[in-house]
């Protein structure tokens, strides 16, 4: 099998975890060693087919570092759990924009290197698609990006809550230009939204009715303040809608981030609240408690999406591709159940 060539948009914590974990299941051989992935094998491809070839980013802690160091740089601060050798993947200054947020000027450091031709680096590299994991308020970078994508001929995953794979503008421009579209909105592993949503068609199935449910999130880290400053209504109202999807009926359903908190670094808090009704009316409560660190949440997932946008290549698929989208991503093109999300994708991935 040929290698899976990436572009990474945004060298910060999501893409520490990613790299940390393509050198340690890349190491992988038993069983037992492929543990905390969903899929160690997927359309033929596993995680050590998967190769970085370019890089991008802002900050001057990052920039101009081989992305085995720059992944550890501050303002980084997810676990280190693998230490990842040299690539010879040197990141590469992209446009600002609106990168940064009001609050996390003060956190970013931009770099005053000279912006690159960004199409052109990744043709150089060979790359065949791009993964923007820019912080959720960069709308324009997102778009900039997604635009030199379709000139660079790569397909583009967007794992920002920016629309792109669904927005009907963009889906048409990367239909035209023959390439795989996949978003928005990764979804996290064993994040606090699918949690919430099996709870909610576990309990619903068994006959109770829910009357009110909220989801609400604490995190530390870069993301969690810029989510608080420009994207907070944007995010609550995707996991709102993905929440709600996991219902045969409506109710009142309030979902998404609420603060931050420093010490909390990469870690995110989240608080489920369930009230309904199960047999003669009788009521029931549930509240929980749930803690995971952010990155690393995000790298099984990304793994698999990784690979099925290979799978989309070698069909030729352009445009956005649905059975990936659903099974990858909070806020899909088309919202489908979660009874049929799984073989909607195996059935995809089937070359």
């Amino acid at each position: 099998m040929s290698k899976i060539k990436v572009a990474l948009v945004g060298v910060g914590n999501c893409a520490s975890a990613f790299l940390q974990g393509l050198s340690y299941y890349g190491k992988a051989v038993k069983p037992e060693e492929f543990v905390g992935l969903r899929n160690p094998m997927l359309a033929g491809y596993a995680p050590s087919d998967i190769d970085v070839v370019a890089a991008f980013d802002v900050d001057e802690r990052k920039v101009g570092l081989d992305i085995s160091d720059a992944i550890y740089a501050k303002p980084n601060n997810t676990l280190k759990v693998f230490q990842v050798p040299k690539t010879g993947v040197i990141v590469s200054k992209g446009p600002l924009l609106d990168g940064v947020g009001e609050s996390t000027k003060d956190i970013i450091q931009v770099s005053s290197k000279a912006d690159v031709n960004v199409a052109q680096i990744l043709k150089d590299s060979g790359a065949e698609m791009v993964i923007n994991l820019l912080p959720s308020g960069a709308v324009k970078a997102t778009e900039f990006y997604a635009e030199q994508a379709i000139c660079a001929c790569c397909a583009f995953i967007n794992a920002t809550p920016n629309f792109i794979a669904s927005d009907i503008s963009w889906a048409k421009q990367f239909q035209e230009a023959n390439l795989p579209l996949v978003g928005d909105d990764l979804v996290d592993q064993v994040g606090s939204t699918a949690l919430h949503k099996t709870l909610l068609k576990l309990l619903s199935e068994s006959g109770v009715k829910i009357s009110e449910t909220y989801q609400l999130d604490v995190g530390g880290g870069t993301e969690s303040v810029d989510t608080l400053e420009r994207t907070r209504d944007i995010k609550r109202a995707i996991k709102t809608e993905s929440v709600a999807a996991s219902l045969p009926y409506k109710t009142n359903i309030v979902a998404g981030s609420t603060d931050y908190v420093d010490f909390l670094q990469n870690k995110r808090d989240s608080y489920f609240y369930i009230n309904g009704v199960y047999f003669c009316n009788t009521p029931l409560k549930i509240d929980l408690k749930f803690q995971t660190v952010d990155a690393p949440n995000a790298g099984s997932v990304l793994l698999d999406v990784v690979r099925a946008v290979k799978v989309a290549l070698t069909k030729k698929h352009a445009g956005p591709i649905n059975a990936v989208c659903v099974y990858g991503f909070k806020r899909p093109p088309e919202l489908t159940s979660m009874s049929t999300v799984e073989e909607e994708f195996k059935n995809y991935i089937i070359i």
